[in-house]
């Protein structure tokens, strides 16, 4: 099946899709929003159906799984907002004490901060910061995973002393 063949089927299905989002969402917008992220997901991963399966049934479930993933999103998110009109002073005391003037200031002193690691310390620290296994930054920089935990715990005591005021635990 050609992708042009392909996306006219999916075209042809997008009425019965549509009817199915709306048993999910309960709301036209939120119908329609699913069915394009169905549409799009599905001519994403054309490569991956196979063809002779039934295309409807893998469509459905694409969208089932896609609404699902999406209300997992939504339930964790407002798990983290306060949606109370009754708002404890710990969190007022939060929000009220915050502001985007200190937060650069506080962002940059961590640049400063990862800047004045020396680059063994830092190249590690940064992959492993941004979600690399160690296993991974091991590979990567051609060292022992041993070698990688500890410039990282390096880079971790070195990152608090030079951030030591920002600690909250100051006794």
């Amino acid at each position: 099946m050609t992708q042009l063949q392909f996306n006219e089927q999916l075209n042809d299905y997008s009425t019965s899709l549509k009817s199915f989002a709306l048993n999910f969402t309960k709301d036209l917008e939120d119908a329609n929003d699913l069915v394009q992220d169905t549409m799009l997901k599905a001519v994403t991963y054309y490569s991956k159906f196979k063809e002779g399966t039934n295309l409807k049934g893998w469509l459905f479930t694409i969208m089932r799984n896609t609404f699902i993933n999406n209300y997992r999103r939504l339930v964790k998110t407002n798990a983290l907002i306060t949606q109370s009109d009754d708002i404890t002073y710990a969190n007022l005391h939060y929000s009220a004490t915050n502001n985007a003037v200190e937060s650069k200031f506080v962002l940059k002193d961590i640049n400063k901060a990862l800047d004045s690691l020396a680059p063994e310390y830092y190249i590690p620290f940064i992959k492993y910061f941004e979600g690399f296994k160690y296993h991974e930054i091991a590979e990567e920089l051609n060292i022992p995973i041993g070698t990688v935990k500890t410039r990282i715990h390096v880079a971790r005591g070195q990152l608090k002393k030079y951030l030591k005021n920002y600690s909250t635990d100051r006794g």
